[in-house]
């Protein structure tokens, strides 16, 4: 049984990265998998939000369920908790029962306000000066035993591996589409430097001059004013462009 609960956790996750829109999406569902492996841990519906820390900026970025998210911002609005003392001790951290345990006295008494009777906060292995947590809330105090940590450290340590490569994946469609956008500018300041030369029967280099020198004058961008000069001079009209300084 256990093994073919690993087996449903990894194919649910090969799944979320196959059709990713974004790492929000991927936190949201990763989350969403997360409150579900604790739910059938447990027997008790569990909620779970991930927080993510990165250039010394922590922040709630998905949750199971917007409720979930609200919760764990509470714990980032007082700067304190159990999820960020697991996200700088890089090992889990349990608060079994709100009504009890002394430390954070002042979450405490927020999560028992919220219908929180304990909470567990498990880092995910993350790569460079990256951390990620998933937090856990419990209705109901003593959830959390050293089975359902366990489970939850196992779930964590497969979806640690899932985000690295969201991430990496989403990198590199980002470098691509950078790319892409460099491409394209240069595309556009290239043509228009050659309809600027065929204009005014000038080099490419005076091209360039004129086209830096106009987009200066007019406080426009070069590349959104070459984009200009291109679509204006591929119109139906015999549109004609000058440039002058």
């Amino acid at each position: 049984m256990v093994d073919q609960d690993i087996a449903d956790d990894f194919e649910g996750l090969v799944d979320l990265i196959a059709g990713m829109e974004d790492i929000k999406s991927v936190l949201d569902g990763l989350t969403g998998l997360a409150a579900a492996a604790m739910t059938g841990a447990t027997g008790v519906p569990i909620e779970c939000a991930v927080t993510l820390h990165r250039r010394k900026r922590t922040a709630t970025i998905g949750g199971s369920s917007g409720r979930a998210v609200v919760i764990d911002r509470i714990e980032q609005g007082l700067g304190d908790g159990p999820c960020i003392e697991a996200l700088e001790s890089r090992v889990p951290v349990l608060l079994g029962d709100v009504s009890s345990d002394p430390r954070w006295p002042e979450y405490c008494s927020a999560l028992s306000a919220a219908g929180i009777a304990g909470s567990l906060g498990i880092p995910m292995n993350m790569e460079d000066d990256a951390g990620a947590v998933l937090d856990f809330f419990a209705p109901v105090s003593g959830l959390f035993t050293e089975q359902t940590v366990a489970e939850g450290k196992r779930f964590a340590d497969m979806a640690g591996k899932a985000l690295r490569l969201a991430v990496r994946i989403a990198s590199a469609e980002q470098r691509a589409e950078n790319m892409r956008a460099a491409m394209d500018t240069r595309t556009a300041i290239d043509l228009a430097c050659g309809i600027i030369m065929a204009e005014n029967k000038c080099s490419k280099d005076r091209a360039f001059e004129v086209l830096r020198s106009a987009s200066n004058t007019r406080n426009q961008k070069l590349n959104e004013l070459a984009e200009t000069l291109v679509n204006r001079f591929s119109a139906p009209e015999d549109a004609k462009a000058h440039f002058e300084e």
